[in-house]
């Protein structure tokens, strides 16, 4: 445990692939979600999958793992009352139960610096099971 927390507190490096997805997914919708995974050996963060545009929140909670944690963003697109074309973007921070306790407080420690990284997001989600991040709640906080 100690080892986890002293490659913590070293820092993550983002990759290139994370940052041009997550510009790709945003600007050019190409990419629906992007699930970034972190390589404990070298110390980066690393795009796990992409999901194409015409993939959906049931397919991103579906590719998460029930073991192990990760960072997810999920590009919401959505009709507001006044019939206004919207689009937010979702930071999920996924540590489900089962996962390590070196993987929790690794991933908890990092997620701040690749926060940084991806500028433009709107809303953060924490969950350790899916039901805490149920399309539901994101309708609801997009409002």
């Amino acid at each position: 445990m100690a080892m986890a927390f002293k490659m913590a507190t070293t820092g993550m490096h983002v990759t290139d692939e994370c940052t041009s997805s997550f510009m790709e997914m945003k600007w050019k919708k190409v990419h629906r979600y992007i699930v970034f995974k972190i390589e404990e050996k070298s110390r980066k963060v690393t795009v796990d999958k992409l999901g194409g545009a015409g993939e959906s929140y049931h397919d991103l909670a579906a590719s998460l793992p029930v073991d192990d944690c990760r960072y997810a963003v999920f590009d919401f697109d959505f009709v507001t009352v006044d019939h206004c074309r919207k689009s937010k973007i979702f930071f999920i921070y996924w540590s489900p139960e089962a996962s390590r306790i070196r993987a929790k407080i690794l991933y908890a420690t990092s997620k701040a610096g690749l926060r940084r990284v991806l500028e433009g997001i709107h809303y953060e989600l924490q969950a350790t099971d899916p039901t805490e991040m149920g399309f539901d709640i994101i309708q609801e906080r997009a409002k």
